[in-house]
């Protein structure tokens, strides 16, 4: 299959999740523009640019650059690194839940764990600007685990082992490797995991297709 059937199509033939693929394209899009405008690995013009930093989101409540982290990233491997992941496992939420909670789920943890992220980072006096978007993607980890308990242990070719083992290994690799926003990680993944106890359940129509509008 040519690579950009790939990229459009999942291997069941189905079209892959319009939103998720939109999300990525922007995140690519994002950092493109930076590497215009400067060096993304540069913590100083990342700030600049609205990266998150825990005493302006404290003291100054500048909660937008929570938001604008989600889509910023320190150099091109951190954006593949995350957009892979999102990539195949965004693609599985959004077909679960649909557009509308898709977009709350990934954007509801980002911010949830961003703050959570600079509230700690305060306390403990580790300032450092912050950027990416892997607190909503641990938020996708933490909705789609829920939706896996809730189907009984199985949603398509996902199941509570193998999403489990992947979470807590992704968790283990962030908390053994240096400059890694573990605060963001965790806060993501609670917050994914309750977003969608509240508003990612919808009826379900049968063993393994577990939603339906």
């Amino acid at each position: 299959m040519p690579i950009y059937k790939e990229l459009l199509y999942r291997p069941d033939g189905r079209r892959r999740a319009l939103l998720n693929t939109i999300v990525i394209a922007l995140n690519i899009l994002v950092f493109l523009v930076l590497e215009v405008l400067g060096d993304t690995t540069d913590g100083q013009f990342m700030y600049l640019c609205g990266a998150s930093y825990p005493p302006e989101i404290v003291e100054q409540q500048q909660y937008y650059r929570l938001f604008l982290s989600m889509f910023m990233h320190f150099g091109a491997a951190h954006l593949m690194n995350n957009m892979l992941v999102l990539f195949f496992l965004g693609d599985n939420l959004e077909r679960a839940v649909g557009k509308i909670r898709y977009l709350l789920i990934y954007l509801g943890s980002g911010f949830c764990g961003g703050l959570a992220s600079s509230y700690v980072m305060y306390a403990k006096r580790e300032y450092a600007v912050g950027a990416g978007a892997s607190g909503a993607i641990f938020g996708v980890f933490g909705a789609l685990f829920f939706l896996v308990l809730y189907n009984r242990g199985r949603m398509e070719d996902l199941s509570t082992k193998r999403l489990g083992i992947f979470i807590l290994l992704t968790l283990y690799s962030g908390f053994t490797s240096p400059g890694v926003d573990n605060y963001a990680h965790v806060g993501g993944l609670i917050s994914g995991f309750l977003l969608a106890l509240l508003i990612g359940r919808r009826k379900r129509k049968g063993k393994n297709s577990p939603y339906e509008d």
